[in-house]
């Protein structure tokens, strides 16, 4: 097998869509779609298809390009544990290096046959009598499928701020996550719209290039060093040599992140106080002004929205080129941001970092079960899946990444694993009771929902004086974080249990 340098950098993807049942279709090529498409085939399936509305596969780390992309999990450990990769240039890999890691599973592993880019699910419609699902393409096709995978993730879809004038703006305005390039920012007045996890990584980058840099921050994230540095060639040497040297850092890696976790549950309040700690340390040690480090000092308990990595975004918003502004915005005008103490700003490109709309998965899709029923109505009051995977109402449908999977303190693509291997274990239940259909109980959903939401109260995430992506606007519940730590959701995925499930018999589900 080829290994990461020896990946082709074309797109080998064939064109065209199956005319027959599928057993399997999984939506999104990311980690996750990438996951179970190398799985399944490793199990022997090969009906299955994997669609990516995208031009290539990688998901969040092919689409997002904004300048200074990266990952704030070591590499080691942000990577597939089946397929650990010895040739990591740095501790935390930039945005091209993971896309080019996913590109190189997808072809050692063989799945690149069975991946159709340039190509979105629209809707997917279940048919009770035939037992499977009518899937319709952005141009059209159909795609018909007996289990349907979601695989689109939760951050990708970009959130806008409501602000009066946005419309109006005249220069060119981008999302970070659909970066144009096209656009010169050199000798340019420039405002960037937000201080989270994008903007912290692109700001940097810019600020020396533009005439004028105007940061608008509504809330001050919590900042702690990153512990980032090139590794060494002899590192890369060792751990091709023996692997299992990439085996022990990952392990320990792991159990370093592992641990926060308690802190952020409430259980061991001097681990969140560490935390708190390091960044106020950080903070002072950047940041001599001590008016400007009042503004960057947040008024919540660390943990409570998301915590960036970063040694340059302090410095950067210091720039004698940088103003940094946390005044409110009253109203964009076609050619300045306007603030609420009435100071005009003049701006010729105005970038948005203002995150994803993370409490609203498939928002863009019509996906309708049993009976007509439409998974937003059923998601009306909440958000939710029984382990985050299956909804009660629609059959042979599965999510990886799904609600209340995603995580505050260590490697997501451990979650996804673990689903992975859930999923997997259905198809097997199914293939050995013979069955065509296989739904989540509601009282076994809704059992899950009342435990998630007692393990929540408490935590940082509900109670740390904060409003963060991780919660509903709506109701202020936490749909999309974890209140537990991996190891904790890897027991309670190990195994399907079928008293937690409706199987029904009839034609026999063949996928392996």
């Amino acid at each position: 097998m080829p290994t990461l340098e020896q990946t082709t950098t074309e797109t080998p993807y064939p064109t065209g869509l199956p005319a027959d049942v599928l057993d399997v279709l999984i939506v999104g090529a990311g980690f996750s779609g990438l996951g179970m498409a190398i799985k399944l085939l490793e199990s022997g399936t090969k009906s299955f298809l994997v669609i990516e509305k995208a031009d290539d596969i990688g998901g969040t780390w092919y689409v997002n390009q904004y300048p200074g992309c990266a990952c704030d999990i070591p590499s080691h450990l942000y990577s597939f544990s089946f397929d650990r990769n010895p040739n990591w240039s740095r501790m935390y890999s930039g945005r091209d290096e993971i896309q080019r890691y996913l590109k190189s599973c997808a072809q050692r592993f063989g799945v690149n046959q069975y991946i159709r880019v340039n190509t979105s699910m629209q809707t997917a419609v279940w048919d009770d009598a035939a037992a499977h699902w009518r899937v319709t393409t952005g141009d059209g096709a159909t795609i018909r499928a007996r289990v349907l995978i979601s695989a689109v993730g939760a951050l990708h879809v970009p959130m806008f701020p409501e602000i009066p004038g946005m419309e109006k703006f005249a220069g060119p305005a981008f999302h970070s996550t659909w970066w144009d390039s096209s656009v010169p920012l050199e000798g340019k007045r420039v405002a960037v719209i937000g201080t989270g996890a994008s903007a912290i990584q692109f700001v940097p980058e810019i600020a020396p290039k533009v005439s004028k840099l105007s940061v608008f921050q509504r809330t001050p994230p919590w900042i702690v060093p990153k512990t980032d540095f090139a590794i060494p060639e002899r590192w890369q040497k060792r751990f091709r040599r023996l692997p299992i040297f990439t085996w022990l850092l990952r392990t320990g890696l792991f159990w370093m992140y592992e641990i926060r976790v308690w802190g952020f549950l409430g259980k061991v309040e001097a681990l969140r106080n560490r935390g708190e700690k390091m960044a106020v340390e950080h903070l002072a040690a950047q940041v001599p002004d001590p008016k400007l480090r009042a503004r960057l000092t947040p008024n919540y308990r660390f943990g409570c929205k998301r915590v960036l990595i970063s040694n340059d975004f302090y410095p950067a918003i210091q720039r004698p080129n940088v103003e940094f502004v946390t005044d409110a915005i009253r109203e964009i005008r076609e050619h300045s941001i306007v603030t609420q103490d009435g100071a005009e700003r003049p701006v010729d490109v105005l970038i948005y970092a203002t995150g994803f709309r993370a409490t609203e998965p498939l928002h863009d899709t019509r996906v309708v079960g049993r009976n007509g029923l439409d998974i937003h109505q059923a998601w009306k009051e909440r958000i939710s899946a029984y382990l985050g995977v299956t909804v009660s109402g629609f059959p042979n449908f599965f999510i990886l990444l799904g609600p209340n999977t995603g995580l505050g303190h260590n490697s997501v693509v451990l979650m996804s694993e673990a689903q992975i291997g859930y999923v997997m274990d259905c198809l097997r239940l199914m293939r050995k009771r013979g069955s065509k259909t296989m739904e989540v109980k509601p009282a076994t959903q809704q059992r899950f929902v009342e435990e998630l939401r007692k393990r929540l109260a408490g935590t940082v995430w509900e109670s740390g004086g904060c409003r963060s992506w991780y919660q509903d606007a709506k109701t202020g519940e936490s749909p999309v974080i974890w209140p537990g730590s991996v190891v904790r959701y890897k027991r309670k995925t190990r195994a399907v249990a079928e008293r937690d499930y409706v199987l029904s018999n009839g034609a026999p589900f063949t996928a392996k």
